[in-house]
């Protein structure tokens, strides 16, 4: 092995290229917590801003996940799509017979500020976490209570039939889209949103995944434009996209769900 193979590929390298890059002055972290890194990284940047220790704070994920290594691990796991069809990814299918979790890559960053010079993007108005024991590591329970707690902590009293719509974090996994989707629909009730998610067109890109759910929420707010996925029918679209609700889930039972608001 290579003298440097552990200090440039180690984790913690990452926010330190990024630092190094912008000639940032304050603090550089990074951390591991699977498909939710993304939106835990919001998190952390959220407790900081809070903190009053700084007034803008970085944060995303990224993912570099199609090597032999990893695509072995989630066939071993049975888990991964057998499939070679236009959609190999079945995300958000709830009548699927076979698990169609397909690997993507990818990476993405959102400036959180406290007090934007310019219009932002959206405001995060809502925010949950949550975890649970679970029997299994990458399995969620029938009613993923850590999505039922993450969400309703979220809303923190807002009507649920105020969110116009939800991005599933929906891996494509028959147990783990189902349970998602029973979770919302204990939160919800008759009121469930317009649902949707993006791994049936870009996979799941695990450490990014959070991120990029959070771009497709804001692009849909700015465009006010639901974009549907193929294999699941709504019963009711959206008349405007003015809350958007996110969702994310690592392996092991650790949810967090942002609830977005459309500026203005």
């Amino acid at each position: 092995t290579a003298t440097r193979t552990s200090p440039n590929t180690t984790l913690g390298n990452i926010s330190s290229w990024v630092a190094h890059d912008l000639q940032t002055k304050g603090p550089e972290i990074s951390h591991s917590i699977t498909s939710s890194t993304a939106l835990h990284a919001v998190l952390n940047g959220i407790a900081w801003l809070r903190s009053g220790m700084t007034d803008k704070f970085l944060v995303g994920g990224s993912e570099a996940a199609l090597t032999p290594f990893t695509l072995a691990q989630m066939r071993a796991l049975k888990i991964y799509t057998e499939e070679e069809n236009e959609f190999p990814c079945r995300a958000l299918d709830l009548e699927k017979g076979s698990n169609s979790m397909m690997l993507g890559e990818g990476a993405g960053a959102i400036c959180l500020e406290t007090d934007p010079s310019k219009e932002p993007l959206a405001y995060i108005t809502g925010m949950g976490y949550a975890t649970e024991i679970l029997e299994h590591s990458v399995s969620l329970s029938t009613e993923a209570q850590c999505f039922q707690r993450s969400m309703k902590t979220a809303l923190k009293g807002l009507n649920p039939g105020d969110v116009d719509a939800i991005v599933m974090h929906a891996p494509g996994t028959v147990k783990g889209d189902l349970a998602e989707f029973r979770a919302i629909e204990a939160v919800f009730g008759k009121e469930v949103p317009a649902l949707t998610t993006n791994k049936w067109k870009i996979g799941h890109t695990f450490g990014a995944s959070g991120v990029l759910s959070l771009e497709l929420a804001i692009l849909m707010m700015q465009q006010q434009e639901f974009i549907p996925v193929p294999f699941f029918k709504n019963k009711n679209l959206p008349e405007r996209l003015n809350r958007i609700m996110v969702n994310a889930v690592g392996f092991g039972g650790n949810a967090v769900s942002i609830l977005l608001e459309r500026p203005g």
